[in-house]
């Protein structure tokens, strides 16, 4: 190896970031504080009769979902009583829900250079100042429903955030997970995202297990990992690694989002009903890799319902 290669990723190492990518799969030391490895997180509850179906579906199956992410179409096209039902179900089932929100890039007068091939490339972030306003607009009023987590996907935004977060502005127990759609695929921009005060970050669905586990050398923080994803984003099914990624990447969400791709599937005119059925199929997915898990790995541990450190909704 040149000289060359050895003082970048010796000075990497300084910065406590890997020199390469962990190709010897090492045990993560870490879990979550009731010291389980893995949890199950749900993306796409649209609606509050969505969230009926998965806490219906769920119990059927006997299953425990920790987390949803709700309203990845955004949630200003739920109105505020239907936030406040959403709240109201993930409270009394002990359920984490992070929020998706509006206002966002492809909503605003510019969306169209978002479409572009090129335009692609300069990233899923906030035009303005005017669009960073509406976007917190619509956190606090997610905030009065009673939500208290939250998903980013602009450092600039989760910087401020953050601020706000720390100063009382908004309540101090709330949490931010960094979206996929930031594009972090390394160790280095998961120590960025953590420094800025993210909770939990979404590296890019397609990241290796060598690589998870250089991410996971980096940060403390949980990591929430692709099982399924859209096949727009890749289609891939992680079933049979996923043993691998919760040794490796402990602590860390298993996340589901099977579909055709989420421009198709989460816009608001897809029908309620649609959204129920669909939310039950995903339901059956994480239980098949309940199995998988329990087959393979029975040493690793999930959490059990209500786990203390999940920020569930608060109901006045």
């Amino acid at each position: 190896m040149s000289d060359v290669l050895n003082r970048i990723r010796k000075f990497m190492e300084q910065q406590g970031i890997p020199g390469r990518d962990a190709y010897d799969l090492p045990t993560s030391e870490r879990t979550f504080p009731d010291g389980a490895h893995y949890r199950f997180e749900v993306a796409g509850v649209e609606r509050a009769s969505t969230m009926e179906s998965m806490i219906d579906e769920a119990g059927k199956r006997n299953l425990t979902i920790h987390r949803v992410i709700a309203t990845v179409g955004g949630s200003t096209f739920c109105d505020f009583e239907e936030l406040k039902a959403m709240a109201q179900m993930a409270h009394d089932e002990h359920i984490e829900i992070i929020m998706t929100v509006g206002h966002r890039k492809g909503w605003d007068a510019g969306a169209r250079e978002a479409a572009m091939p090129e335009g692609q490339m300069q990233g899923f972030r906030l035009r303005g100042s005017d669009h960073i306003s509406y976007h917190i607009a619509d956190i606090m009023r997610n905030i009065e429903a009673g939500i208290r987590g939250f998903l980013v996907y602009d450092e600039g935004m989760l910087f401020l955030l953050n601020k706000m977060r720390t100063e009382g502005l908004i309540p101090t127990e709330t949490i931010f997970k960094f979206s996929v759609f930031g594009g972090h695929c390394n160790a280095a921009g998961a120590k960025v995202i953590a420094a800025l005060g993210a909770n939990s970050m979404n590296p890019s669905s397609d990241v290796s297990l060598p690589i998870l586990g250089g991410i996971r050398k980096a940060v403390d923080i949980p990591l929430d990992i692709y099982i399924i994803i859209v096949d727009s984003f890749g289609g891939m099914f992680r079933a049979y690694e996923a043993p691998e990624i919760a040794r490796i990447a402990s602590p860390c969400y298993f996340k589901f989002e099977p579909g055709t791709s989420e421009t198709d599937i989460y816009k608001p005119w897809v029908t309620e009903k649609w959204h129920q059925e669909f939310i039950r199929q995903k339901v059956k997915i994480v239980s098949i890799v309940r199995e998988i898990m329990e087959r393979h790995a029975p040493q690793l541990k999930t959490s059990e319902k209500g786990a203390t450190d999940l920020v569930i909704p608060k109901i006045s």
